[in-house]
């Protein structure tokens, strides 16, 4: 096996370390400060303390803010961002909140440095250069993993595409992690991302991409993600459980790098761009279907995967089935791309709108993959 492995993220991790942090990062964190975040973020008091906290570092002169971001985050927001980001004069990018504001601060902090719009880089696959601005993440929900990502996920409404900005320049400089910004993230939310860390675990570790180093970290994850999913849907108040869901979290983003995701998160996409609608409620409506029509191209890893989550030997494809929609009902619940407004007619136009790499799946190679899996996810089918 050969491959390469980059980690340029400084990682800050721990209950209660965001000040710690950022006083540690007072030398990075100087000029003018563009904190890029959500409204959701104001309305519970994050912003405004982590804005304070900014702006009483040695080197910060102003910190400015921009909050027109939305859960997907969109082209027009990130070119809005670009040109506030420009017209202060900004020097360094905070991204504050879960995985839209995050992936719209590295969007920014790209467009803003080279300065110009995102389309270029969105439309056409430019890659950020050397001039982006640089970028410090804090994540407020565990799911994305973008704070230790080299992409930025955007949709464009007119056009009906969501797809992503990519490169290296894109890494954080630095990755503040602290677990209790997200205690006060409700049920639904903590289920949806939650099931994204499950996702990059899963996906990451059946990835032909995947190597010793991505796939411990996959197993881990996979450990942590199930356990702590199923004690914050009994208790969301469980503190262990949050900081162990970040941890995973944080760590997937690593393997976002390094291993990449498979067939599932390529199919969201679409699902995004067609409904408007968030990333990991997509996902548990095509996991059961990616199984199913995955499984026997990679049993032994599958099987290992449901082992883990159910506690119980899997080796065969109604084990792996049985696993998911048993810990799904415990969790998260039951999707179907009904739910999303969507029609099984769909299935072949959101097939033509799947884009990036999708031989890393196992089954990616397979004739009329794409169509099978989102017809699939249909319950009445």
């Amino acid at each position: 096996m050969r491959f390469e492995f980059e980690l340029p993220t400084k990682i800050y991790f721990g209950a209660g370390i965001l000040d710690e942090a950022l006083k540690k990062e007072e030398k990075r964190i100087k000029g003018n400060v563009l904190l890029v975040s959500t409204k959701s973020m104001e309305e519970v008091g994050i912003l405004e303390r982590v804005k304070k906290s900014i702006s009483e570092l040695k080197y910060a002169d102003n910190v400015y803010v921009f909050t027109d971001v939305t859960s997907n985050p969109k082209v027009e927001e990130v070119n809005k961002g670009i040109e506030y980001a420009v017209e202060n004069k900004t020097d360094i990018v905070v991204g504050l909140g879960g995985g839209s504001a995050i992936d719209a601060a590295k969007a920014i902090a790209a467009g803003a440095g080279a300065n110009e719009k995102i389309d270029k880089y969105f439309f056409e696959g430019k890659v950020p250069g050397e001039n982006t601005l640089p970028i410090i993440a804090v994540p407020t929900t565990a799911g994305t993993g973008s704070e230790l990502s080299k992409s930025g996920i955007l949709s464009c409404t007119e056009k009906k595409i969501k797809t992503g900005v990519r490169g290296s320049m894109l890494y954080p400089k630095a990755a503040i992690v602290d677990p209790e910004l997200t205690y006060t993230v409700p049920r639904n939310i903590t289920m949806e991302t939650g099931f994204d860390v499950l996702a990059h675990a899963i996906e990451s570790y059946v990835s032909k991409a995947s190597n010793y180093i991505t796939q411990a970290l996959s197993l881990q994850a996979v450990q942590m993600a199930s356990e702590s999913m199923r004690s914050l849907s009994e208790n969301l108040s469980d503190i262990n459980a949050r900081e162990k869901i970040c941890y995973a979290s944080m760590i997937m983003g690593i393997n976002l790098g390094n291993a990449s995701t498979v067939l599932p998160h390529r199919m969201q996409y679409p699902i995004g761009a067609l409904t408007d609608t968030g990333h990991g409620r997509g996902l548990m409506a095509l996991y059961p279907a990616w199984i199913k029509n995955t499984y026997a191209f990679s049993a032994k890893k599958f099987d290992r995967i449901c082992e883990i989550i159910s506690g119980k030997e899997c080796s065969c494809i109604d084990d792996a089935l049985e696993t998911f929609e048993s810990f799904m009902k415990a969790t998260c619940g039951t999707v179907y791309l009904e739910d999303f407004g969507l029609e099984y007619e769909d299935a072949d136009k959101m097939a033509e709108m799947v884009t990036g790499n999708i031989s890393l799946d196992p089954a990616g190679d397979k004739e009329n993959i794409l169509v099978s899996i989102y017809r699939d996810a249909f319950k009445n089918h």
